[in-house]
């Protein structure tokens, strides 16, 4: 029982230190963001300047959805940018001393132009560029990697997501992001579509930098988190914070027909009521993403029609 109780207390000191440590650099970063951190996701046409510049506002970090089709990107940062100036907290501020957007913008990587979204993020310089779905992992992200660097002289930090060990590791050993964003099989919206909860995904991630001597590289959790119970289990779990994204569908400020957040919100028992399936792609005319993702949402008729009765 002694060394039971004495290998709980250093695997409990060991999370406290490492939360410490990397809140402290991710506050030194983000100075106007809580410990811990609370992010929300890039969502594809839904994230746009009002979403994430209240969940900065309010201590978190917002994003805005670059996505695959960036000709929306420089009208949303120019109201990103007036909203930040009108904000009565500290954001304002924040952005009038640095001239760094105090959110941050995410781009799907397989189809983005990037030389038009290098092109916006250096006239506006978000705090951090969030890089998801590339064909080909890490080769398509490092030119975005690079230049986004270059551009900002290192002002926009890099967010990467990945969705398994292997891919944290070849994305840690190879392009040295700033925070690495490692979204689990619950998951809404798209990730992989052969992936592990980030009950497993989080410390086999952390045992294995860690054991690669890399660098400490922030570890956000994502997939399934709604509240403060899956906040804290994320660090527990040893990531630094966590990321939200279909919990903010609950939100005024998301940009999102007001009859779908109604069925968010009615949905409940997420392992039945919901599905991983490429229909919702199909149904909008989404044909690009790569074969390894897929998408989880609420099951409606449209997934009815297309996977019961065989008009997808």
């Amino acid at each position: 029982m002694r060394s039971y109780v004495t290998f709980l207390h250093t695997i409990l000191n060991q999370t406290r230190q490492n939360a410490m440590s990397t809140n402290s650099t991710i506050q030194a970063v983000y100075p106007w963001t809580k410990a811990p951190l609370l992010a929300s996701a890039p969502m594809l046409n839904i994230a746009t300047a009002p979403l994430a510049v209240a969940v900065s506002a309010a201590g978190g970090l917002g994003f805005l959805a670059g996505g695959f089709d960036v000709s929306s990107v420089e009208s949303n940062f120019q109201e990103a940018v007036q909203l930040i100036k009108g904000s009565d907290s500290m954001i304002r501020e924040i952005y009038c001393t640095s001239n760094v957007l105090p959110i941050g913008v995410g781009f799907l990587n397989w189809g983005a132009d990037l030389p038009k979204a290098i092109a916006a993020i250096e006239k506006y310089r978000p705090c951090a560029a969030w890089l998801f779905g590339p064909k080909k992992l890490p080769d398509d992200l490092r030119p975005w990697v690079e230049q986004v660097r270059t551009v900002t002289g290192g002002e926009t930090k890099i967010w990467i997501q990945v969705g398994t060990v292997a891919e944290a590791v070849v994305v840690a050993e190879s392009l040295n992001p700033d925070v690495l964003v490692l979204q689990g099989s619950d998951a809404g919206g798209h990730g992989l579509a052969q992936s592990a909860s980030i009950i497993t995904l989080v410390p086999e991630t952390k045992d294995a930098l860690g054991a690669r001597q890399l660098n400490p590289i922030p570890l956000l959790a994502a997939g399934g988190i709604v509240d403060g119970r899956g906040l804290a289990a994320s660090l527990a779990l040893g990531a630094s914070g966590a990321v939200m994204g279909t919990r903010f569908l609950a939100s005024l400020e998301a940009k999102v027909a007001r009859d779908y957040q109604k069925e968010v919100l009615r949905a409940s028992d997420g392992g039945v009521s919901t599905a991983r399936s490429t229909v919702y792609d199909r149904v909008r005319g989404i044909l690009s993403w790569p074969s390894r993702y897929n998408g989880r949402g609420v099951i409606n008729q449209s997934y009815v029609d297309a996977i019961e009765r065989g008009m997808g």
